[in-house]
């Protein structure tokens, strides 16, 4: 029996370790089982290499609980140490034996998919333990090493009677963790942190049924058998070659990583590349709303199928990270609790990386089956716009598959939308004005009005159309955007066929007057227009330049400079409606005060601006007009 001093830089290690370097006392058993694991795989290695370690069997990796004596136990079958490697990979804190081997065997190990970075993983086991012990048999022919320490610099290391290659780890529970002795919490952190090991873990044992053989008498009864509880899929849909795989099995791997999820993903893009950098995955769209909001972190990050994190910012590019899927790739840097990323050159490669690959799925979607394509476009159209305007290079590539659909339901690129309305929408100064609704409902009779003229109206409905239109007006020249009901549109309404007015010019300057009574200048600004008479006799716009401004503040842009500004609104007095002549003729002022604020009162309806009190007195108004 020997005694010591563990080698540490600090006076105790241990404090620091609870504290500090771990933010999360969960991820101990993260940390002991991926030791198990590369002591399993260096294993495994060492045969394929034709080492002597003998029989190599079915290595697995087991949890056990011991309430009554507050004990924890991780056992692994894997290679194993003798009393010097205790001493040299236990003793010394941060010593990796992994990397070590690792470098050992550099030229044949590379994908062998030893985990292990960080020597401290071991003393993880002190977060939640008063007390570790660790049992040990190397695969080389030494006697077995017992292991002790107390949480303090203090360890005892003597010979074992173990005779299985292998190592057990014992930890006995502090009493402040005690939650850490309940079957269920073990549970949910293997399913949490160990889901996808490469190395199977058994937990206990379940019991399966056996199928009733052919021919068995009617009214057998199956017979039931007691198996191990193998808590993890060592191969996961990821891990293996897209070539291998097909679509029922993407689908079968979506339901194992979401099981509560009902609804199916639309499609998938396999990431899996090795140079410059390693990194194999699935990403999947799921069906989106048109909410910003819409719940992130559902892409899982693994390294060598570890669980890392479900917080992807940095690596996926933020427009993705509505996506769901895994991630695996041990060339992202972490720190030494494994827990969060460190930004470096790597990590904006592998975000480069991700973006083209969905673009150039995208784009191959688009053109394999457009029409399929168009189909899904609403439930993907909120992670496609808005990677258009967040990501440089993805809006590059966007005009092979981003789609603009029109109020018709048909579907344009932006090519095919220039060509589509270059002959008609265009105002004086030949620029061509693309017209769009954000709300069918609540913008129909001005979508009416632009199609009765041959217009395209297109229906852009997300939440950052104001953004999006900007970048594009500001990347493509001659063209701008303007909402169906905004103000720009009267360069088009001016060169319809209808261009005359009913009203003489000395009627004209008789009505606004007339109109200002009743309505405040500091809100409404009065425009006559000589419209087709099927339009409403008042039309509500609303400037483009300010609308646009407030929504975009409204959805994290365009400063605060516009918080206070009222409401504008220019109101197009439609000379050519019969109602507006009424007006004119009507003597009584009474009467053509109530006809020009029942007027007004439909232009704000239809835009959805009349509510609480304005809305009741407009329903009294219209039942005694109809008396």
């Amino acid at each position: 029996m020997s005694k010591g001093k563990i080698n540490v830089s600090v006076e105790n290690i241990f404090p620091l370790i609870k504290k500090f370097l771990y933010s999360d006392h969960e991820i101990f058993l993260r940390e002991l089982i991926s030791n198990a694991t590369d002591a399993t795989l260096k294993l495994k290695h060492l045969s394929n290499l034709g080492e002597s370690i003998g029989e190599l069997g079915d290595p697995i990796i087991e949890i056990k609980l011991d309430k009554e004596n507050k004990t924890l136990h991780i056992i692994d079958q894997g290679i194993g140490m003798t009393s010097e490697e205790v001493k040299k990979y236990i003793n010394q804190v941060a010593f990796s034996g992994a990397e070590e081997f690792l470098e050992k065997y550099k030229d044949s190990a590379a994908d062998s998919g030893i985990i292990g970075h960080f020597g401290l993983g071991f003393y993880s086991a002190f977060m939640v333990a008063e007390k570790v012990e660790l049992i040990t048999k190397s695969f080389k022919d030494e006697p077995a090493a017992h292991w002790t320490c107390d949480g303090s610099p203090e360890f005892t290391l003597e010979t074992h009677n173990k005779t299985e290659r292998g190592t057990e780890i014992i930890l006995h529970i502090v009493d402040d963790s005690v939650e850490f002795l309940e079957n269920a919490k073990i549970t949910e952190l293997l399913n949490k942190y160990n889901k996808f090991m490469p190395v199977a873990i058994k937990f206990g044992t379940k019991e399966e049924t056996l199928p009733i053989p052919e021919g068995a008498a009617e009214g057998t009864e199956a017979d039931k058998v007691t198996v191990d509880n193998i808590v993890n899929n060592p191969n996961p849909a990821w891990t293996q070659q897209p070539a291998d795989l097909k679509e029922e099995d993407y689908k079968s791997f979506y339901r194992e990583l979401y099981p509560t999820q009902f609804e199916e993903p639309l499609f998938n893009i396999h990431l899996n590349v090795d140079y410059p950098f390693n990194l194999t995955g699935i990403l999947y769209f799921p069906k989106l709303s048109n909410d910003l909001n819409i719940q992130k972190d559902k892409i899982q990050l693994y390294q060598n199928q570890v669980f890392v994190t479900d917080n992807v910012e940095g690596i996926v590019p933020e427009f993705l990270t509505m996506l769901r899927g895994v991630i695996d790739s041990p060339d992202i840097p972490l720190n030494v609790s494994r827990s969060y990323l460190q930004a470096d050159g790597a990590v904006k490669k592998i975000s480069n990386y991700i973006t083209r690959k969905v673009a150039d799925k995208l784009t191959s979607l688009f053109k394999k089956d457009r029409a399929a394509f168009e189909q899904k476009w609403n439930d993907i159209k909120v992670v496609i716009e808005y990677g258009m305007l967040s990501e440089d290079k993805f809006f590059e590539k966007s005009d092979k598959f981003a789609l603009y659909p029109t109020v018709n339901g048909t579907y344009f690129t932006f090519e095919e939308l220039k060509e589509a309305t270059k002959d008609l929408q265009t105002d004086k100064d030949e620029k061509l004005i693309v017209l769009y609704a954000s709300n069918k409902d609540e913008q129909h009779s001005y979508i009416e009005a632009a199609k009765e003229k041959g217009y395209q109206v297109l229906l852009l409905d997300s939440p950052i159309v104001p953004h999006l239109i900007q970048k594009l007006e500001s990347t493509h020249e001659k063209i701008s955007f303007a909402r169906v009901d905004g103000d720009a549109i009267d360069n088009l309404i001016k060169k319809d066929e209808v261009t005359v007015s009913k009203l003489s010019d000395e009627d004209k300057e008789a009505l606004t007057p007339l109109i200002e009574e009743v309505i405040p200048k500091e809100k409404y600004t009065i425009q006559l227009e000589a419209l087709s008479s099927s339009q409403l006799p008042f039309v509500l716009t609303q400037p483009e330049f300010m609308r646009r401004m407030k929504e975009m503040q409204q959805t994290g842009g365009g400063g605060g400079m516009f918080g206070n500004f009222p409401e504008m609104y220019t109101l197009v007095v439609n000379t050519n409606h019969p109602l507006v002549s009424q007006i004119l003729s009507t003597k009584t002022k009474k009467k053509r005060e109530r006809l020009i604020q029942q007027t007004l009162d439909l232009a704000r309806l239809s835009q959805n601006l009349l509510k609480g009190e304005e809305l009741t007195q407009f329903i009294v108004r219209s039942v005694d007009l109809i008396k």
